[in-house]
């Protein structure tokens, strides 16, 4: 049995966090004020003629929401992105020809992206915590959650890198999966507030329950309970890493 190569995962993992910190006004600070303008805009529009949890205002109410889907979007871009540039300027041959396995080579990815997701999310998080007096109920279940959804949608990002040819590919991707599943997972609104059958649809939607996971550690509220939208979280982070794991072993276009 081949031993866990840690220095070439980590050197991989390395290179991948430098390569987003290079251009960090764009991929992290350039997040963060963009989705600090939902919450200047539905804030102040909606902040006193909406209350979804009892005690909340509901801009301490889209804060917890505006978090994770900042996380989830820039985990997904950093993977799909670093890998599609790779693809498309024929660099990814230098990884794939190192002696990394390719589960190593998922891991590096997936830590850079989780680093990328966190990062974002805590500059939005740190103005929500002083400049609206929002706290956290629970510290471990917010991080619990951060982490497993930034790898599941790196995960993601992976999978629509491998599958793409090139950068169009990626944007339908990104635009007709990724953007309706997780603007419509709870993050602007509580799931009980929709009709009947628009509520049974978003139990469909695994991006729901990170959000609402998410929301319960900062609040010990939430639509539905922790431990299933820990369940659904982790079965789908199991699930996707399964597929490229599989695809990397068999090099589905990576590999000319």
């Amino acid at each position: 049995m081949m031993e866990f190569n840690f220095a070439g995962c980590w050197a991989l993992f390395v290179k991948e966090v430098k390569r987003f910190y290079s251009v960090a006004v764009q991929t992290i600070f350039a997040p963060v004020v963009s989705t600090l303008l939902y919450l200047l805009v539905f804030g102040q529009v909606i902040d006193t003629q909406i209350e979804v949890f009892s005690g909340l205002s509901y801009s301490q109410f889209l804060i917890p929401g505006l978090v994770m889907m900042a996380i989830l979007q820039n985990a997904f871009s950093n993977t799909s992105s670093s890998l599609i540039q790779s693809k498309m300027h024929g660099n990814l041959t230098f990884a794939l020809l190192s002696p990394i396995s390719p589960l190593e080579f998922y891991l590096a990815f997936i830590g850079a992206s989780v680093i990328r997701g966190l990062a974002v999310g805590a500059g939005i998080l740190i103005v929500g915590m002083y400049g609206f007096g929002i706290t956290i109920d629970s510290p471990a279940w917010v991080l619990l959650f951060a982490v497993l959804s930034a790898a599941m949608m790196g995960g993601l990002g992976m999978l629509a890198g491998i599958l793409s040819d090139k950068y169009d590919h990626l944007a339908a991707f990104q635009n007709f999966i990724i953007m309706p599943l997780t603007f419509l997972s709870g993050v602007f609104y509580s799931i009980h507030a929709l009709p009947g059958i628009w509520q049974t649809v978003s139990h469909f939607n695994p991006f729901f329950y990170m959000v609402d996971g998410f929301r319960y550690g900062f609040f010990a509220q939430s639509d539905v309970t922790a431990l299933m939208s820990l369940w659904v979280t982790s079965g789908f982070l199991i699930l996707i890493s399964s597929i490229n794991l599989i695809l990397l072993n068999k090099g589905v276009k990576i590999r000319k």
